[in-house]
């Protein structure tokens, strides 16, 4: 295969991975301080259609960021609300939440299918980006790849370079402890959730705004639950996250090469291996019980309020 095939489905794979990138850190933020948020999915589709009426409106990248964000945290306050306050089940919110996302995210963005936007020009760095075939690899992309990225950074120094991530980790471990100790569990557990509905959506105005400029009911396409997934898959870790985004992002883009090289298998096949590949991948995963137990917050998902203890 030639090189610039090979290094066009490689800068593909990494675009079509970055929405998992600021979904999945975002989960796993929440998750280490014991919450499970299954409303990734609702999340990213209401910051997806929220970041698209702001950029079509104003033309202004900052504020469809700042929108889709925006509309994540509400959403992320939504569940907040319900299991942390009101103390709901955990998972039958999250579930609640994503079912809700899909129907606002469809009813915002009635007026708004026939709208396409200019997408999101590369932002080459400069010297590096002209090095052969690595420049172009690495250095080539849109400002919210590279943000992605930092993201990546921030979070990983944030969970395991500071006293404010240990305590977050401690949270999701003990609460019980942590609260003991003058921590206000509930207070900390929602910046948690509210930062990993901010990245959702984050994430679901990539894909609007950036990966394919367009308005699409349902656009997210099961995206919000493959990270969910990847949080498993990389058994709690940032970098592992990273890795699987992008493997995830390679797994689908490969339809379109698949077709594009004249391979005869049907259409709906190809679509369905970002799906395969996520069930296999948790299949794998579940076998190895030890590595979950000794990874995973001792308390996700298990409802918690101070008052009761």
């Amino acid at each position: 295969m030639d090189v610039a095939i090979v290094l066009k489905i490689l800068i593909a794979a990494v675009a079509a991975g970055t929405p998992f990138v600021y979904a999945a850190l975002g989960e796993l933020v929440a998750e280490k301080s014991g919450v499970l948020n299954l409303g990734v999915e609702g999340m990213m589709l209401v910051g997806a259609i929220t970041g698209f009426i702001a950029m079509a409106k104003t033309g202004s990248l900052l504020l469809a960021v700042a929108s889709g964000m925006t509309a994540g945290m509400l959403m992320a306050a939504i569940f907040g609300v319900l299991t942390l306050t009101l103390m709901a089940n955990q998972v039958a919110s999250g579930l609640a939440l994503t079912i809700f996302g899909i129907g606002l995210s469809a009813f915002l963005g009635l007026n708004y299918t026939s709208i396409a936007l200019p997408g999101i020009p590369e932002l080459p760095i400069p010297l590096l980006s002209d090095i052969p075939v690595l420049g172009k690899l690495f250095f080539s992309y849109d400002i919210l790849v590279y943000g992605s990225l930092a993201l990546f950074l921030l979070v990983s120094w944030f969970l395991y370079k500071t006293r404010a991530g240990l305590i977050l980790r401690g949270i999701g471990e003990t609460p019980k402890s942590a609260h003991a100790l003058g921590y206000n569990v509930i207070r900390i557990r929602y910046l948690a959730v509210l930062f990993g509905g901010a990245m959702a959506g984050l994430g679901g105005v990539y894909l609007s705004v950036a990966y394919t400029p367009v308005w699409v009911e349902g656009m997210v396409a099961g995206r919000g639950w493959v990270s969910l997934a990847l949080v498993v898959f990389a058994t709690w870790r940032p970098l592992r996250v990273l890795f699987g985004a992008y493997l995830f992002g390679a797994i689908t883009i490969a339809q379109f090469h698949v077709q594009g090289l004249g391979i005869d298998i049907p259409s709906q096949l190809l679509s369905m291996l970002p799906y395969l590949a996520t069930i296999l991948v948790l299949v794998v995963i579940s076998r190895d019980l030890t590595a979950i137990r000794l990874n995973s917050p001792a308390s996700l998902g298990i409802t918690y309020h101070p008052e009761n203890q």
